[in-house]
């Protein structure tokens, strides 16, 4: 039987509703009126609810926004059972045929990170849930798109994340000389409705299984504590520079916190800055503990 998760968003319009597996394998799928439901049968009922207003189908989760006549609090319960009971009657979630792929519209804009080697490239639609750092082509079994990007002789590192891709060049390489071919090169990519991620396949690296809730159980509080504080309040504001932070260790004795740095964060000439005067102030002011040291292995 699944069960389904409700998920909030920086969108307080969107809720996303996860399955424990993935529902759509071959792309993302948007739908902004009943018309346009052909190849949805479940977005199809779920347009009968009078507050929806557009519906997303990516990976192992559907993402609906509302039109504000509702609250969330009001009617995301109802949602999550009619979307369990319409799946477990063996309902057709999302028709997988060779229309239903077919070319979807995509936007892609770009973002300068503090990181003066790292450009973002922002996507209008959810490409993983699962950060995945990318240091050489070797490293590009989960991602598709990660290989090709290597393939650029000036591409040197790619990080993929939520909606963004943070690319670094080397410095051989000026910006404004290739931005626009990164740029149209992904946008084609996504909109051909091929892979950019799979995250089944990305590697148990230390980070990732780190994130995973068997571990965060077998920590000590403080380490509970430094995960919450970094997920809550450091990595919205790394991700909008087109990074992300991941706990390692916290040393108790040593009162020593260690992270891990990725995607324009790794590098970046202002990133110790910002562990010592940002990060680091604001644990030992969380923690209530003026002891407390962050350092990052890869700084």
């Amino acid at each position: 039987m699944e069960k389904i998760t409700i998920k909030p968003t920086q969108n307080a319009a969107i809720l996303k509703f996860e399955f424990s597996d993935f529902i759509a394998k071959s792309g993302n799928f948007e739908y902004k009126n009943i018309d346009e439901t052909a190849s949805s049968p479940l977005a199809k009922q779920l347009f009968f609810l009078p507050f929806v207003k557009t519906i997303y189908i990516s990976g192992n989760f559907i993402a609906i926004e509302k039109y504000s006549i509702v609250e969330w609090d009001d009617v995301q319960d109802d949602v999550a059972s009619q979307i369990e009971e319409f799946v477990n009657n063996g309902g057709e979630i999302v028709k997988e045929s060779t229309e239903a792929q077919k070319k979807v519209p995509s936007t892609v804009y770009v973002e300068s990170t503090p990181n003066p080697a790292v450009l973002k490239f922002v996507s209008n639609k959810r490409l993983t849930k699962t950060p995945a750092e990318f240091k050489n082509i070797d490293e590009t079994l989960a991602s598709p798109l990660a290989k090709e990007l290597f393939k650029f002789p000036f591409v040197k590192e790619v990080f993929i994340d939520e909606n963004y891709i943070s690319v670094t060049k080397y410095a051989v390489t000026e910006w404004d000389e290739i931005t626009a071919e990164i740029r149209s090169f992904i946008k084609v990519f996504i909109e051909e409705g091929k892979t950019v991620i799979d995250e089944s396949l990305i590697q148990k690296t230390p980070q990732n299984e780190k994130q995973q809730e068997a571990y965060f159980d077998s920590l000590d509080v403080t380490s509970q504590r430094i995960i919450n504080i970094l997920e809550e309040y450091v990595k919205p504001a790394v991700a909008g520079d087109g990074g992300n932070i991941a706990f390692d260790s916290y040393d108790e004795k040593e009162k020593r916190v260690k992270v891990i740095l990725q995607g324009a964060c790794s590098g970046c000439p202002s990133s110790t800055f910002t562990l010592k005067s940002g990060i680091e102030n604001m644990l030992k002011d969380m923690l209530n503990d003026h002891d407390i040291k962050v350092e990052a292995l890869n700084a």
